[in-house]
């Protein structure tokens, strides 16, 4: 039986480590942006579906801090990295030595928080002309031929997708993937035809009650977290955009009742948004700032109910993630520590000397599918390799994040304390992201798969 002198020791531990959590909450914000933080705070929660109802009001009520000077210093030392070379030898941190890690700016967490944002100058926007280059022409071939089968082989087009999509292909192979658009080719039209118009039956028949009493606060939390977005692409910060994500997320909630809209189901809209919008113009809305409203009307409602229809699709694969206290995300996250304890024993045992909880920074990977730790242009090829998989976002998507940690192992094993673990943690270094980096991480990711998919059971969630 442990002595008293033990017990209050004992204490004083758990109390230091609430301290520092504290201590590091106010001095920053979770790298989220503007009204996320409150995610951070399930951290101190137990994990139990006991406490899952507790833990949701805490994320659904809380809203959070500015984020404070500490981020805006690492954005102006960026900025000056920024403008010596981000991709000189000279960019990458002295202590560090690993081929594939940048120290050269933020992850997207710090960017969102940018204090002094500005958008670049307008660009027209140019229509797309359908020359791709040569080295991609093979694979369009082999998508186009694939395509035209009377009766397209789903696992044929998975294995097609898996190592990447062609842009010029890609709003078609997406549609396919996620089930919106059948296999069978005489019926893609049609399907097209009849969803879009069942779409715009919703906006006319819904729309106009999101400001009745029932469903005001799940507008406004709509209307309040559909500019945070604004800093993923200058695209964003649009009216007409706006308006778009507004309708989408508002039917979505009101035909989903049992989740109704939770925050994070915003960004879910954005890759499809971009992706069929690629269907029409050639601009890169990475980095350029184009003005929508010089697209037809009639071209912009397709890609809205085109975007509405794969985020349900995809949702519907991981609603248990959204539903109410967001059990799905509590268990997958303790399913990544689980996987991280036998996979890196090193990266887990320093966390947990540390008191770093796993949900502290892993709720936003799950809850987001990494769309705030890597830019969006790796979102978007991740998500190849994601409807490639037979339920990819729900458990691919768990290697992936399994893979991402690991990747900065040697980072964080670097980092002593818990401040700086979970900085890095948030604010991942990915600015310079390419191909290249989602090829490396999946090809990961897969191996881990293979390892772990015959003996699944030690990732379930011990209750």
């Amino acid at each position: 039986m442990p002595s008293g002198r033990q017990i209050k020791k004992d204490e004083k531990a758990k109390h230091n480590k609430k301290d520092a959590f504290h201590e590091f909450e106010n001095k920053t914000s979770d790298a989220w942006d503007d009204g996320d933080d409150d995610l951070i705070q399930m951290a101190n929660l137990k994990l139990s579906l006991k406490d899952v109802h507790t833990s949701a009001k805490v994320v659904l009520d809380n809203h959070s801090k500015k984020a404070n000077s500490l981020q805006k210093q690492q954005l102006e030392d960026n900025a000056a990295s920024n403008n010596k070379g981000l991709n000189s030898p000279q960019s990458y941190n002295s202590n560090h030595h690993h081929p594939h890690h940048y120290h050269g700016g933020p992850g997207l967490g710090v960017r969102l928080n940018s204090g002094g944002y500005q958008p670049p100058k307008m660009t027209s926007i140019r229509y797309v002309t359908n020359t791709a280059p040569d080295r991609e022409a093979t694979k369009i071939d082999k998508f186009k031929a694939l395509f035209a089968e009377p009766s397209l082989d789903l696992s044929d087009l998975r294995q097609l997708c898996w190592s990447g999509i062609p842009k010029a292909v890609r709003p078609t192979a997406w549609k396919i993937l996620s089930g919106y658009l059948p296999t069978a080719a005489d019926r893609r039209q049609e399907t097209l035809e009849r969803k879009r118009k069942e779409y715009f039956g919703y906006i006319d028949q819904y729309y106009e009650t999101r400001y009745q009493d029932l469903h005001e606060e799940t507008f406004r939390q709509i209307l309040k977290d559909i500019p945070r977005m604004t800093t993923l692409a200058h695209l964003f910060q649009e009216k007409a955009v706006q308006e778009i994500f507004e309708r989408i997320l508002y039917i979505w909630a009101i035909r989903h009742p049992a989740s109704g809209y939770v925050q994070g189901i915003n960004d879910l809209v954005t890759p499809f948004f971009v992706v069929f919008l690629s269907e029409y113009i050639e601009n890169d809305i990475e980095v350029e700032n184009c003005d929508l409203t010089e697209l037809p009307q009639s071209t912009r409602d397709l890609i809205e109910a085109d975007s509405f229809w794969c985020m349900s699709k995809l949702l519907d694969g991981i609603q248990d993630n959204y539903t109410f206290a967001q059990p799905g995300i509590q268990m997958k996250v303790n399913a990544l520590r689980e996987l991280i304890k036998r996979i890196d024993a090193p990266l887990f045992h320093h966390l947990e000397r540390q008191g770093v909880e796993f949900l502290q920074f892993s709720f936003r990977w799950m809850n987001n599918l990494l769309m705030r730790e890597i830019p969006l242009r790796c979102t978007i090829r991740l998500w190849d390799t994601y409807q490639s998989e037979i339920n990819g976002f729900a458990d691919f998507h768990l290697y992936v994040c399994a893979a991402f940690l690991k990747r900065f192992s040697e980072d964080a094993l670097r980092e002593q304390d818990f401040q700086g673990i979970l900085m890095l943690l948030q604010n991942l270094p990915t600015l310079h992201w390419k191909d290249k980096e989602i090829s490396e991480l999946l090809a990961e990711a897969y191996k881990l798969k293979y390892m772990f998919a015959d003996a699944p059971r030690h990732l379930l969630l011990k209750s």
